[in-house]
């Protein structure tokens, strides 16, 4: 009798001690991830961005940058098109940054506190923290979220798959899913630094500019070639193009597309005016705030969204459509080049 209850007792004390031994509990790891946050004082960034949003998948190399509380620094950039975008955030505000273009735009926005961000360690955080529903598995060296989004203006992309890795819970990869599953955004992180340092001037705009327009000169102002018309791939139901005008300017051409039915739209398309050097310092105010298109960052107000693309300005003007429908049409735009 006293022989069995030394083997019950050596038993149970065996399970106790692998249980201590074992896997952190989803609560555990939410708790690991919330410490994290608040004793970090910023991070570094490299990763890759594939998005399959268009007729073709867009590979983009990005960069973050972040010194908390409210500096950001992310850089965009198409290494095939020689294409770069950058979005800064410093005590002056919100800034959108062309440097092929020369032009950044300046917007009083509380970005990147209002919608999720694929990209941001410290938002994917937040979006395990906000939902009570998130899933958790763990896969070898990896803890693996799955969480809603908070996309404001985007209810196609509902769930997200957060990966961390288990050493120092730094993001690997982020998979952002349409209703039916499937990844149309995707973030592989190929490196994470945890409080990172940073210079003065890292989060200055001029110096990003000029930084920016060794690796992607600024686009030439001589003779370039005419731009092919793009059509939205997507428009809410029961709307059609009504109309398709071409008018020449001074940088090449201007095309004007209408669309009416149950809802009207314009989409304008004209070669981008390319700003001189002379006015690199100036930013131009815009009352609204960014929009992630993906391919590019646009410009939202209350009936209008402009964004520029492969050396074209795009400019959507609607007093009908919605800010997710606006969206929704801006993103079909990219990448297609027919009716």
């Amino acid at each position: 009798m006293k022989k069995s209850l030394v083997l019950f007792l050596v038993g149970l004390l065996t399970v106790l001690v692998l249980a201590g031994c074992g896997e952190k509990s989803q609560a555990d790891v939410v708790q690991a991830l919330e410490k994290k946050i608040e004793e970090m004082s910023g991070y570094k960034a490299k990763g890759k961005m594939t998005l399959q949003t268009g007729s073709e998948p867009q590979e983009y190399e990005i960069e973050i940058w972040h010194k908390g509380p409210t500096y950001y620094r992310v850089n965009l950039k198409n290494s095939q098109k020689e294409q770069s975008q950058m979005i800064l955030r410093n005590d002056e505000g919100v800034f959108v940054l062309t440097p092929a273009l020369n032009k950044s735009f300046r917007f009083q926005s509380d970005w990147p506190q209002n919608s999720s961000q694929a990209y941001l360690y410290e938002s994917l955080v937040k979006d395990i923290l906000n939902d009570p529903e998130a899933k958790f598995k763990v896969a070898e060296d990896k803890y693996v979220f799955e969480t809603k989004t908070n996309y404001q203006n985007n209810k196609m992309l509902p769930t997200q798959e957060i990966t961390f890795n288990k050493k120092d819970l730094a993001p690997s990869m982020v998979k952002v899913m349409d209703t039916d599953r499937n990844p149309l955004v995707v973030v592989e992180f190929s490196s994470f630094e945890f409080n990172a340092s940073f210079d003065e001037n890292s989060f200055d705009v001029e110096k990003n500019m000029s930084s920016a327009q060794i690796e992607v000169p600024t686009m030439a102002t001589g003779d370039r070639e005419p731009f092919a018309v793009k059509y939205p791939l997507e428009q809410p139901n029961g709307v059609k193009l009504l109309e398709e005008t071409e008018v020449e300017t001074e940088n090449g051409k201007r095309v004007i597309l209408t669309f009416g039915g149950e809802k009207s739209f314009t989409l304008i398309q004209e070669s981008a005016e390319i700003a001189t050097p002379a006015s690199a310092s100036t930013s131009t105010f815009v009352n609204g705030h960014p929009a992630d298109l993906g391919f590019t960052i646009g410009a939202l107000s209350e009936s209008t969204l402009t964004w520029s693309h492969d050396g074209v300005d795009y400019m959507l003007a609607s007093e009908d459509l919605s800010e997710e429908e606006m969206i929704m049409v801006a993103k079909s735009v990219q990448g297609q080049a027919a009716k």
